[in-house]
């Protein structure tokens, strides 16, 4: 199990918590020095079932600099994955990757759902 997080980000640092309160080991990722790839990306969303946007961290300030809110639905799936794979920092998170399970944010009985 990997999950991929910002260290300063508080929402991370709930499903850390939650984590090591349940017991559950799991490797981490900061996805600011190691972002995830296209690929990674690509199948990642396809497993979590989401809409594409939902991978995008919406309340973000690179997301906000970059005035994404009114590019993104001109642009293509490929554009939109090439872009979150430029700078983990636009990528939502935590995302919590185990085998076929894919949770994007931190809802906890969504994580209790899929994780206990």
């Amino acid at each position: 199990m990997t999950i991929l997080c910002y260290p300063a980000c508080s929402t991370c640092k709930k499903a850390e918590k939650w984590l090591k309160d349940k017991g559950i080991s799991y490797e981490y990722r900061d996805i600011a020095k190691e972002n995830p790839s296209s690929e990674e990306l690509t199948l990642w969303w396809k497993q979590s079932g989401l809409p594409l946007k939902k991978l995008f961290n919406t309340s973000g300030n690179a997301y906000k600099a970059l005035a994404l809110k009114n590019k993104l639905p001109g642009m293509t799936e490929e554009q939109q994955l090439a872009l979150l794979a430029s700078d983990g920092m636009l990528v939502k998170r935590p995302i919590l990757v185990e085998g076929d399970t894919v949770l994007v944010g931190f809802k906890e009985a969504d994580w209790a759902e899929a994780l206990l």
